[in-house]
């Protein structure tokens, strides 16, 4: 590859990189059947032309932005150190952090509820989706088999189950946070109550995978 070559290489992602981080943020804000492509383009700083020519549609576009805030979880996800000689201080650190990622990318939350809204159509057209949903089980995998070697947890245990449990009770209270707000008359915004939180959810985690003494509960 010649230099020419190369700085037009360059230059060609840059655009495709600020047109999905604009598209981010424009679907964050006005949903998918909000979003409009001239929005998209405006605050890329780029134009429509461009758009179709990196991503063909706006449908395509979002898939691409799902796929996106999935990867950026993934990644941030896959630089965590966590200690497996100790599966139960490891186990309550992945809790701590995707809690800490939802309330840190408020962006995360809204695209996949929106995109829930839409019955996931977009997510099944993805060929990406599978992969990285493995990528993000996988980081978890290891401190269950970890704990199972120690006896610390329970023999039969489905490593999705697991892992939905800490999802949900993460997302849960992001996605529903104003209206459970207002519902129970306190801001589950404030930083205490959000503390509160996630020792409670560490330690409903922790119980809910530990083995019982003399049982195993499969």
């Amino acid at each position: 590859m010649n230099k020419k070559t190369g700085i037009r290489a360059a230059q060609a992602q840059q655009t495709r990189t600020r047109i999905l981080e604009a598209a981010v943020k424009v679907f964050t804000r006005d949903g998918y059947s909000g979003g409009r492509v001239e929005s998209i383009s405006r605050e890329a700083e780029s134009n429509d032309r461009m758009l179709y020519y990196y991503f063909g549609s706006k449908e395509q576009l979002f898939i691409c932005v799902l796929e996106h805030t999935y990867e950026q979880f993934n990644k941030a996800e896959s630089r965590l150190k966590l200690d497996l000689s100790q599966p139960l201080v490891a186990l309550q650190d992945l809790v701590a952090f995707v809690w800490h990622y939802y309330v840190k990318h408020p962006e995360f939350v809204k695209i996949l509820s929106n995109e829930n809204l839409h019955g996931g159509k977009h997510a099944q057209q993805s060929s990406e989706l599978r992969r990285l949903s493995g990528e993000a089980v996988g980081v978890l995998k290891p401190i269950i088999e970890a704990g199972q070697e120690q006896g610390l947890f329970r023999e039969v245990l489905d490593i999705k189950h697991v892992y939905l449990m800490i999802a949900s009770l993460c997302y849960f209270y992001n996605s529903n946070r104003h209206t459970l707000s207002s519902f129970l008359g306190e801001d589950l915004a404030d930083k205490g109550q959000q503390q509160d939180w996630l020792g409670f959810i560490q330690d409903l985690v922790v119980r809910g995978v530990m083995r019982l003494p003399g049982q195993d509960l499969g």
